[in-house]
């Protein structure tokens, strides 16, 4: 982290995960105190807001941190599949540390790389993909199911969903992505791969470049 600007978010992003690790997790104060080095004071101070940890500290907090409640973690305590083999996000998507930790995840990833521009597929990856663009200060732009009234020009991509027979098409404005953007996908699920696919052909019909992949699961 180099400038004032990423110093700050990182020790923005240090808070959040510390809220989790205290609250969604229920990590008492004298545990996180054993693994983190800080007084009890300290931590809880921090997880308040009442003062956000310098950079240096907060770096030390993130280390330790995400070995304890990383995203990673989380999500494993959180997904239960049924006898089918599926499983429920609602929880998931729905919960905004986990989008918040998410998205500090992709900035994370992502930094040094060029992104102009989200896209995602309607309608559980938007919930993740509007995290993930403010993090990174960039437009969204979502495919949808049905053509928008009002929209003069799309482009489409039509694919057929594995196992099932069915065909989908996604459409989105021909305006909203441009020749010069690049973008980044954002999903919340990447099951068997059918709608990633489909936005990097819609990105490629747009002639634009494709910085990554993002997907919490």
């Amino acid at each position: 982290m180099s400038t004032h600007a990423e110093e700050l978010k990182l020790r923005l992003m240090t808070i959040e995960l510390l809220r989790t690790a205290k609250y969604k997790r229920n990590i008492t104060y004298r545990e996180l105190s054993s693994k983190t080095g800080l007084p009890v004071t300290v931590l809880s101070r921090y997880a308040k807001g009442h003062v956000l940890p310098n950079t240096a500290r907060a770096k030390q907090l993130w280390k330790v941190l995400t070995k304890i409640v990383g995203l990673e973690r989380e999500l494993r305590s959180r997904i239960k599949f049924n006898e089918d083999g599926y499983f429920d996000n609602t929880e998931i998507i729905g919960d905004f540390n986990i989008l918040q930790q998410a998205a500090n995840h992709a900035l994370a990833n992502m930094a040094g790389k060029r992104v102009t521009k989200v896209f995602t597929a309607a309608v559980d990856g938007i919930p993740l993909a509007t995290m993930v663009a403010n993090a990174l200060g960039v437009n969204l732009v979502v495919a949808k199911k049905n053509k928008e009234v009002g929209v003069k020009a799309f482009l489409e991509e039509t694919y057929v969903l594995k196992g099932s027979g069915v065909t989908m098409t996604l459409y989105v404005s021909k305006d909203a992505i441009k020749r010069r953007d690049s973008i980044l996908i954002v999903d919340d699920m990447i099951k068997s791969g059918e709608t990633q696919a489909a936005l990097v052909n819609l990105v490629r019909k747009a002639k634009a470049e494709i910085s990554g992949v993002f997907s919490l699961i």
